[in-house]
């Protein structure tokens, strides 16, 4: 039995689960959940983007999971933002609760770990989970990679408590990260799932044990080589269309734009939803055949609600244009979309300690 069962009154656990963007984090945080609720704990979801208009806090809202979002930055610039999520979810008694934090973000153990060391009184802090995809790993470790995009992805391996691939009913092969006892799991198959819930739940490992050694100046530069999309729109075609018909030749247009852009994608996700049910669809880089999920045989309809956030390495000017001629070129009429594209600022923590439990947010600034 783990430290965790209905029968026992205890805080509910944060379980934070972070990662480089289009690790899956989301996906194995939902497989979780229904892991958790087979054994009749409930769980909650804090989701997090430096934007809003989020395919994330939809998707959990369409598994009916209680969730909270932190928007505008990521957990350690919106500290105070992610405490009172976690106070309002407690409304809902949950068990545990996760949370994501932006998946460009890292020196997480500092900012966000040890600073809810301070509220031991009402939460249980599990160990630090860092899922990574293998085949995007394998990319990031090479010599010739985008030298940002693996900086952020090596700090956040780095600061791990523990490390899971994810993503194992697709890749058997997993590259050497430097660390030992890595985890496999896959979110679609269950495999997995129940070990590393037990691991972590279990209360016999401490979170947040390796405070990084970061350079925020070089941190904010790899950040700021990221456009972030976030869309919003309602789409009407001029014949019904189920949401596969609708989100499919989307991507496709936006995939090959971006490409003959020359602009690397690092995320695209989308979720188009109607009164016939929902698709959702990510890829990690162009030219990838979708990762999809939800209602492929959904009726046809009218009306579509798409949410869309991308994440890729260019222009935020060029890819808000890119995006926006895509959609006229659709041929689907629509409301004025909701877009919002931009290159994040510069990390700015609220709270920042070392392994003692000592300010040095000064290292930060």
């Amino acid at each position: 039995m783990t430290a965790l069962s209905p029968a026992q009154n205890t805080s509910p656990w944060i379980v934070l689960v972070g990662g480089f963007l289009g690790a899956g984090k989301t996906t194995l945080m939902l497989a979780a959940a229904r892991e958790l609720a087979a054994r009749s704990l409930r769980c909650a979801v804090i989701v997090n983007d430096q934007g809003d208009a989020l395919v994330d806090t939809q998707y959990a809202h369409l598994h009916e999971l209680a969730y909270e979002e932190v928007t505008g930055g990521c957990f350690c610039c919106r500290f105070s933002d992610l405490v009172t999520g976690l106070d309002r979810l407690r409304a809902h008694q949950p068990d545990v609760i996760f949370a994501e934090p932006v998946g460009s973000c890292t020196d997480i153990a500092a900012t966000v770990l040890r600073p809810l060391q301070d509220y031991s009184e009402s939460y249980r802090l599990a160990p630090f989970t860092v899922l990574v995809d293998p085949q995007r790993a394998e990319a990031l470790l090479r010599d010739d990679a985008d030298q940002n995009m693996s900086y952020l992805f090596r700090k956040q391996i780095e600061e791990a408590d523990l490390l899971c691939f994810s993503k194992s009913d697709l890749s058997r092969s997993v590259p050497d990260l430097g660390r030992t006892g890595v985890r496999q799991v896959s979110a679609r198959s269950g495999q997995g799932i129940a070990a590393w819930l037990d691991e972590i739940l279990s209360g016999e490992f401490s979170a947040g044990k390796k405070p990084l050694a970061i350079d925020y100046a070089q941190y904010a530069q790899a950040e700021a080589a990221l456009a972030w999309l976030n869309l919003q729109v309602s789409l009407q075609p001029q014949l019904p269309l189920s949401p596969a018909f609708v989100l499919g030749p989307l991507l496709e247009a936006m995939d090959r734009s971006l490409s003959a852009a020359g602009m690397s994608i690092v995320h695209l996700k989308a979720i188009v939803s109607s009164e016939t049910g929902f698709v959702k669809a990510a890829i990690c880089t162009n030219g990838a055949e979708p990762a999809v999920e939800g209602m492929l045989d959904a009726s046809p309809a009218r009306r579509h609600e798409l949410l869309l956030n991308l994440r890729c390495v260019g222009d935020a000017a060029q890819v808000r244009q890119i995006v926006e001629e895509c959609l006229l070129q659709s041929g689907l009429s629509m409301t004025v979309p909701r877009i919002g594209c931009f290159h994040p600022a510069a990390p700015n923590p609220e709270r920042r300690y070392d392994e003692h439990g000592h300010s040095i947010l000064q290292s930060a600034t």
